[in-house]
């Protein structure tokens, strides 16, 4: 009968040993897999740090036209969050301290486009902007005008190429001193003038010492300038996808001075330039990006080297990886 007991105890322990190997084989391997859609830490990096937008302040949450004007108007710190699709025309006028956000994957304004003119302190996230006519309001998706520390990060914005290419303005345009912005983890696609930083040859006294902005992890597809085109102000701008680009990516004018490192090019006429459109060149310096056959010319090498703040640059290697599974709407909100 002892002998017995024994073989049953042994039996038994057999099974424990078994199950915990099996345990701890299990646990390791969930450790090393990340779940689907999982993305990467994304603190707010760049010309934009600081930014807290409406941090603090009360939260809504709005369906309409209506709701969203008068939620996001004066300068009281406030968190709006928008629900759904909230169609219409003209320009949306955004107050100091504000975050916009968007919940989910579904929130667009279509056919609207966000203003901020002389104000600080905006977050815009996690929303899809569509189809702002060049008549309508400002004409941008995104319209930057007079305004420092923002941060427009994790959207989505577009029109169609079917029109001409002065039918829509711009997907996000930073003009008139616009200052300490970074542009994070976006989606612009199917859209002829991207991205304007410095709006006129004539604007110099204005825009110099101003208009500095980071651009990093954004896709840029189906599009055909202006990623960006930048007069006078100063742009770092790393780890980028850019894919079937009709005309020139990033174009550095009137003394612009440009760092851009570790982005990709696909199917893109032009990488990077600093003459053309303007009577005075841009600067850039370059390093660390697959050109993938673009045309690069840079007539002025510039001075800008060394951002003033700490940013981490992904390899080029993982450029088209990341940003096409953690860009656009879906990922925060």
């Amino acid at each position: 009968m002892a002998k017995i007991m024994r073989k049953v105890k042994r039996f038994w322990l057999g099974l424990v040993v078994i199950g915990l190997s099996c345990g701890v084989a299990l646990f390791g391997l969930l450790g090393v897999i990340q779940p689907a859609g999982a993305a990467p830490a994304d603190p707010l990096v760049g010309y934009g740090a600081g930014t807290t937008g409406g941090a603090g302040g009360a939260t809504v949450t709005v369906s309409s036209l209506s709701a969203l004007t008068s939620a996001v108007s004066g300068s009281t710190a406030k968190i709006v969050k928008i629900s759904g699709t909230i169609s219409g025309s003209g320009d949306v006028k955004v107050g100091s301290n504000k975050t916009i956000l968007g919940i989910g994957s579904s929130s667009t304004l279509s056919g609207l486009g966000l203003v901020m003119k002389s104000v600080s302190n905006v977050i815009i996230r996690n929303l899809t902007i569509h189809n702002v006519t060049a008549s309508s309001g400002n004409g941008d998706a995104i319209h930057i005008e007079k305004s420092t520390h923002l941060w427009i990060d994790h959207n989505n914005l577009y029109s169609d190429m079917s029109h001409g290419k002065d039918y829509y303005d711009g997907l996000l345009d930073i003009t008139h001193a616009g200052d300490y912005i970074t542009v994070s983890w976006n989606r612009f696609h199917d859209h002829y003038k991207v991205s304007l930083v410095g709006h006129s040859d004539s604007n110099a006294s204005e825009d110099t010492g101003h208009l500095h902005v980071t651009y990093h992890h954004n896709w840029f597809y189906n599009v055909n300038s202006r990623l960006p085109s930048i007069r006078f102000g100063t742009a770092h701008i790393y780890n980028n996808y850019y894919q079937n680009v009709g005309d020139s990516a990033v174009h550095s004018r009137e003394n612009a001075q440009v760092l851009v490192q570790n982005n990709v090019f696909r199917s893109v006429g032009t990488a990077l330039t600093t003459t053309g459109d303007s009577k005075v060149d841009g600067y850039a310096n370059a390093s660390g990006n697959d050109y993938g056959g673009a045309a690069v010319t840079i007539t002025r090498t510039g001075s800008f080297t060394n951002p003033p703040y700490g940013y981490t640059l992904d390899s080029t290697s993982s450029v088209i990886g990341n940003v096409t599974a953690y860009s656009g709407v879906g990922i925060v909100g």
